[in-house]
Parts: structure tokens; sequence; C-alpha cells
């Protein structure tokens, strides 16, 4: 289970509004002064270098005129991009330390690359104090990438950001979890509209944080893996207030070292990013220290030697229809946790619905797709066998198991298709993205 750590600077503060008409955010001195603390030695992680951004200057936009630094946060994603990717080649775990949330347009355009080239999806598990979905959609304007990298990273806004390299979207809404927003953020509805399912800090707290990594890992169990954003403003400004928009009501420090814990603690983790600690409103580095502890003890599943896998419990979804979407391939029908997401397909590569049933269950006459994610790899839950209303009986699916999956990189796992799957393809992007 012990993955290598590699530790990537990337000092990027484009994403953000001036704090002063006179100064420039101080996030992108937050990788500094969390490597004075010790925080490679401790993690006895490679040092992958720093990935200097251009320099911070707003000259003369104005409210209007689309993302500020737009084509500077461009090319800087694809070369982060670029530079994930090749930890990620080498078998090893990122950690990348941001900078502002822009950051997570790179992140996400090399996790799009990865899907493509292992033929699965990847999602995205978002632990941040806000929601970050101001789009063209819900705003007057849209002006900081780092209050709207959830809406382009889901593929809502301009193309030259939402869209480099004409993927669009990096994740797709049902492979989003969002985490530790506060209960009252700005575009809760918005995200519930969209299908993106979210835990705000009272029902991660009521839960807990253990449970709660637990359930975001089962939300994406037919990814073929995740990445994990982690903006140090979900902490409460009562034990965290530097970064540029505290807002009270976040949780501890110890909550988010189990939060990150439970993430990271298994093979499906593919990385982490760190972002907006501002070392400006930290000037004698406590702050840092404390994030450092966190990050350190949060990353033990990954770096420890004897680390083992995470014991994840089935989750126990109500009876659902089991139905066919191509030869092979089973999805089963939308439950109430979808957050009225409705009809999508979960299946194809990667995906943990192929493989062998539960003992005593039985698979039923089959139809349109609709998706809930099953509890997990190579689980397949049937329910209710009756047809739905209008809905034509057609023969019963057998369920085979498909043979032990081939590796496709670290901690990825898709499935070997049999010869009559050959032409078994999956299907493109969600339609819900496209606003520019």
């Amino acid at each position: 289970m012990m993955r290598r750590i590699a530790v990537l600077d990337a000092p990027t503060n484009l994403g953000l509004r001036p704090p002063t008409s006179t100064s420039v955010p101080g996030c992108a001195k937050a990788p500094g002064a969390l490597r004075d603390q010790g925080l490679l030695a401790r993690l006895r992680a490679r040092d992958a270098g720093c990935l200097t951004p251009p320099r911070y200057d707003p000259g003369d936009w104005r409210p209007g005129d689309g993302v500020c630094h737009a084509r500077e946060i461009s090319g800087y994603s694809l070369t982060l991009a670029d530079r994930i990717g090749e930890i990620i080649d080498r078998g090893e775990f990122p950690l990348v330390l941001g900078g502002d949330c822009s950051v997570l347009l790179g992140s996400a355009l090399a996790m799009h690359r990865l899907g493509e080239a292992v033929g699965g999806r990847i999602g995205l598990v978002f632990v941040d104090g806000h929601s970050d979905f101001r789009h063209p959609g819900n705003a007057s304007y849209v002006g900081a990438a780092a209050g709207e990298d959830l809406a382009l990273v889901t593929g809502r806004g301009q193309a030259d950001l939402a869209a480099i390299e004409g993927r669009r979207p990096y994740f797709r809404d049902i492979d989003v979890v969002v985490l530790g927003i506060r209960a009252q953020d700005e575009y809760r509805l918005d995200l519930q509209a969209a299908g993106i399912t979210t835990r705000p800090v009272p029902a991660l707290r009521a839960e807990g944080a253990a449970r709660t990594a637990q359930w975001a890992h089962e939300q994406l169990a037919d990814c073929a893996g995740y990445w994990v954003h982690i903006d140090v403003d979900v902490l409460d400004p009562a034990v965290m207030p530097a970064v540029d928009a505290p807002d009270p009501g976040g949780i501890a420090f110890a909550e988010l070292e189990i939060l990150l814990a439970g993430l990271v603690d298994t093979p499906h983790c593919l990385g982490v990013e760190l972002t907006v600690f501002d070392p400006d409103y930290d000037p004698d580095g406590s702050y840092a220290a404390e994030i450092v502890n966190t990050v350190v003890a949060g990353l033990a599943p990954v770096s420890a030697p004897g680390a083992v896998p995470p014991r994840l419990l089935p989750s126990a979804p109500p009876p659902q229809r089991v139905r066919s979407v191509g030869p092979g391939l089973l999805v089963g029908a939308a439950t109430p946790s979808d957050n009225g997401a409705g009809a999508a397909d979960r299946s194809g590569p990667g995906s943990p619905l192929a493989g062998t049933p539960v003992p005593g269950t039985t698979v039923g006459p089959t139809g349109p797709a609709t998706g809930e994610p099953m509890p997990g790899p190579g689980v397949l839950v049937a329910g209710d066998l009756a047809p739905a209303p209008g809905e034509t009986p057609v023969p019963a699916v057998a369920v085979e198991p498909v043979g032990p999956p081939a590796a496709v990189g670290p901690g990825l796992l898709r499935r070997v298709p049999r010869a009559e799957e050959d032409g078994a393809s999956e299907d493109g992007p969600s339609s819900s993205a496209g606003i520019a």
C-alpha cells in the first residue's frame, strides 16, 4: 500500500483578487512556509520542484471582462497538468502545494487525461469552506478563478479555462463530492440542482470525519480513481484564520486530519492538493506548523511503512433495479442520494458494476440506464425485478465473473473485457456542461 509522496509547489496567486490596491495575495508564499516546517523530511517525500507562475498583474481588468488572468491561468494549468502526470507515471503520490484554488484546473486537466488513458472516469473530492461555484449562469459577472474553480472544472464558464485541450468537463457532476462547505453557502442550491453530492459542515460533524471519508469514497466507487482538493479555509477561523476569506462555522484541525487520512487510505486516491493558506497572516509560523502536523498525520496511510488498505464498509442503498446498457455493462437505478441528478450512465471501463454478484442476488429485466454507485468494486446488488411502468420486459441478463482486473497505473483498475464486449464503449461527457 505504501507509495512514495512527491511534493510539487504550485505557488500561484493568479486566481485571487488583490487584498488591497497596492498589494497582491500572499498565498503564493504558502509552499515555502510549509517547507520551512519540515514538511518534506517528515513525509520522506521526493522534492518534485516548483512550477513558477506568471507575474500577478490584473492590469486594466474590469468586471464583465471574464476571468482575470485567464490566459496566464490556462497556460499554467497546462504545465501543471504535465507535471502531475509525470509524478503519477513514476508510480508516486502527488502532493501539490498551492497557491490559490485555481491550481485545481491543472489537477483536473491531468485527471481527465489520465481517465482517457485508462478508459475510465476520475472523480473529485472537493474539501473546501466555499463551493466556488460562481459562473455566468448564476452570477452577474465572474472574475476570480479561485472562487469559480469548481464551476470551471465541471464545464461551466469560458472555454479557455473550462475546456482546455477541448476537454469539457474535466469532472462530471456525478463524479464530484463536496465536503465542508458552510450550511448557508451561496450556491448550495445550485450544487443540488446540478446533482453534485454535498455534505456541509453540520452533516459532516454529525456523521463524523471518518465516516464522511468512507461515504465520499462510496459515492465515487465506480470511478477508476479520484483526486482530493483541500482548501484550508474549510477550517474554522477560530483555529486557522490565515486565509483570504475566513468564514465561521468550519471544522477543526483534528477533523481535517481524520478526514484526509480516510480519503487517502485507498489506492484509488491519486493525489492531493492543498490551497489558500496565506503566510502573510501567520507572522510567527504557528499556523503553518499546525497545517504541516495535520498533513503529515493525514497522509500517514500513504507514507508510513506497513500501511494497510482501509476496510470500507459497503453502503446499504435501497433496493435498486439492475439494467443493461450494453454488452456486459450493468448499472443500478438512481436513488434519492443522487440529489435529483436524474439519469446518468455510471458504467464503463473501471466501473465496479462489472463483477461477481453478491450471493443470493438475482439480475432481472433490463432497460434504459440510470445511475447510482454500487456498494463497492466487483459487487452487484439487484432489487425489484418487475419492469417499470411502460417498460418492455426482455430476457434476464446473465452475470459472470470477468476475471482479474488489469492494472492500468498506480491504484487504477479497469475491467478486462470479454471477447463479446470488444465493441462496448462509454457514453461521452455529461450534457450539463457547456455554460459559456
